[in-house]
């Protein structure tokens, strides 16, 4: 018979061992079995619900607006085709002296087409252009605001 004998440190060494995989053992358990770890495990179904539905949002307003674009692309070609039938006739039933049509608009090959007073357009201006260089534009923090001289000049009063 043969007798197998161990060391004082493999003894310890394994019941060291057997004693963290038990305390990791029992930690998981109650981890997964606590208050709290159910409290945690309901927050990240909340949060993946919560972002699921954010999801689900974005992608309604990306699908309305690209719908939108198409149908006003499909209105601005109707739009364009009713001026241009009203332009044609226009111009047949008042021999020549009606609106332009747009497709003689874009057509950029003949310029001479498009009548003289249709011809320089400029786009609005955003501002109101100073009529001297001296005087105090639009856009100065100064303009409309009259400067009263006394005791209460700290509080400009506005211009009426």
């Amino acid at each position: 018979m043969e007798t197998t004998t161990y060391s004082i440190e493999i003894i310890i060494g394994a019941a060291a061992l057997l004693a963290l995989l038990a305390l990791g053992i029992g930690i998981a358990i109650g981890r997964s079995t606590s208050a709290s770890g159910q409290k945690y495990r309901e927050v990240e179904r909340k949060l993946d619900h919560v972002l699921q539905d954010k999801k689900r949002y974005e992608d309604e307003v990306v699908e309305h607006f690209e719908e939108t674009a198409q149908l006003l692309n499909a209105l601005t070609e109707s739009y364009r085709d009713v001026h241009n039938h009203l332009a044609k006739g226009a111009a047949g039933l008042c021999l020549g002296q009606g609106p332009v049509s747009l497709e003689q608009l874009s057509n950029e090959g003949d310029s001479a087409q498009i009548p003289s007073r249709l011809a320089p357009v400029h786009p609005p201006l955003d501002y109101a252009p100073k009529t001297s260089p001296d005087e105090k534009g639009m856009l100065n923090e100064e303009f409309g605001l009259e400067r009263p001289i006394g005791p209460d000049s700290a509080n400009p009063a506005p211009k009426a």
